[in-house]
């Protein structure tokens, strides 16, 4: 893999794992683009290796939360951490359930399909419209909430169909406060991000070769500091009701993708 290559996929994995514009979207619209002898033998490693670090750096922005989450839960009290604990665990059991009993079939629109990823791009869009003219308030998260996002968590495991910008919009519509619900959205992630990484890991499904090293290394680093950019400046866009911006970009991709799937 050639070291520019791999900067342009960390960059693309950092960046649209928070901003909402779907980074497994973009990521098989970047290895199209970069053609398929731009992605390393030891794809699903370098793939692992993206997430651990836009994991890390989600770990990074949030660690004061963190901090007061797992304090909260070592006191082994009804706090409100531990409360915010039990909706991140119900939030991942829609996305666990599919990932267990749809993972080959989920695999298999991974497979180049540009033009899937262009209609699931409009999906995203029209979310993250409708969420960006939902009326602010300073509702907390509640439990049936953290389930129904859970849904769009698992529903976003679509390519195309953004993680961030799903679940935030599914967050928002149902009421709940713009930051709480940004935060909500990066937080859930981590648990399935470290899962689906020892998952893989244990499965005995990756390969490692010492010649591309130093590229993973890189995409690595990529990956980390845009994600570290983009998960601060999300944060800020959600707040400032600025996710229409990001509807009209994903439209235009979306459309751009079809076309090139009819082309092609």
């Amino acid at each position: 893999m050639e070291i520019f290559d791999a900067v342009i996929l960390g960059i693309i994995q950092g960046l649209t794992e928070f901003l909402p514009v779907s980074s497994s979207g973009h990521l098989e619209l970047g290895k199209a683009i970069l053609g398929d002898n731009s992605v390393p033998e030891e794809s699903l490693l370098f793939t692992v290796v993206l997430h651990f670090a836009t994991a890390l750096s989600t770990i990074v922005v949030f660690r004061k939360d963190i901090i007061e989450i797992i304090k909260g839960l070592l006191q082994f009290k009804k706090n409100e951490e531990t409360f915010f604990a039990l909706k991140i665990i119900i939030s991942m059991i829609p996305a666990v359930l599919v990932g267990l009993f749809f993972e080959e079939q989920l695999e298999q629109l991974f497979g180049g399909n540009i033009m899937f990823v262009g209609f699931m791009l409009i999906i995203t869009a029209i979310l993250l419209w409708l969420a960006d003219k939902a009326k602010d308030t300073q509702k907390s998260v509640s439990n049936s909430n953290a389930f129904v996002i859970g849904v769009a968590q698992a529903i976003a495991m679509l390519p195309g169909i953004s993680r961030s910008g799903a679940t935030i919009s599914t967050s928002v519509l149902l009421g709940n406060d713009k930051t709480k619900a940004a935060r909500f959205s990066f937080l859930m992630v981590i648990p399935l991000i470290f899962g689906k990484i020892a998952k893989d890991i244990m499965g005995g499904e990756l390969t490692f070769s010492s010649d591309n090293s130093t590229a993973m290394g890189i995409g690595f680093l990529a990956a980390f500091i845009s994600g570290l950019f983009a998960c601060t400046w999300m944060i800020s866009l959600v707040k400032k009701s600025k996710l229409t911006y990001f509807a009209v970009y994903c439209i235009i991709v979306g459309i751009v993708a079809i076309s090139f799937g009819f082309i092609k």
